[in-house]
């Protein structure tokens, strides 16, 4: 009985934190107006909606998966998959938001980069997937 009431707490608080985190994951998003750019980079803002309701999804999903720390048997192939995906979808969001906030013309005019833009982004996501690499493989 205990344990059930336990679980159920525990399920309870997961969506609770669940809820917060992602609204202030979809405020902090529409407040940048980062959505409606993704959406507008991606030519798919009749779908702004949708990325609206996967983000909170997702961000309540995932608090119930931290907080009850489930497990999936489909091996290393599906880790590397699923990584895949992740890693895409946070860079395509990192992507967006530093063009949103103009990081890139504010460095290239503060450092006096005027060729070679193309080369600092793709040398950012290459270093970001060389330390997620080297990261999943040091674990294993």
């Amino acid at each position: 009985m205990t344990e059930t009431v336990t679980l159920c707490l525990l399920a309870l608080a997961g969506l609770a934190g669940g809820l917060v985190v992602a609204g202030g994951v979809i405020a902090l998003m529409v407040g940048l107006g980062v959505i409606t750019r993704y959406a507008g980079i991606t030519r798919t803002a009749v779908s702004v909606r949708l990325y609206e309701d996967a983000i909170f999804l997702g961000g309540m999903f995932g608090n119930l998966l931290t907080v009850y720390g489930f497990s999936c048997p489909l091996g290393q192939p599906a880790l590397a998959l699923l990584g895949l995906c992740s890693g895409i979808f946070v860079g395509g969001w990192i992507m967006a938001l530093a063009e949103i906030v103009n990081i890139f013309p504010i460095l290239a005019r503060r450092i006096g980069f005027v060729k070679g833009m193309s080369a600092m982004v793709i040398s950012i996501a290459l270093g970001k997937t060389l330390g997620s690499l080297y990261h999943f493989f040091m674990r294993m």
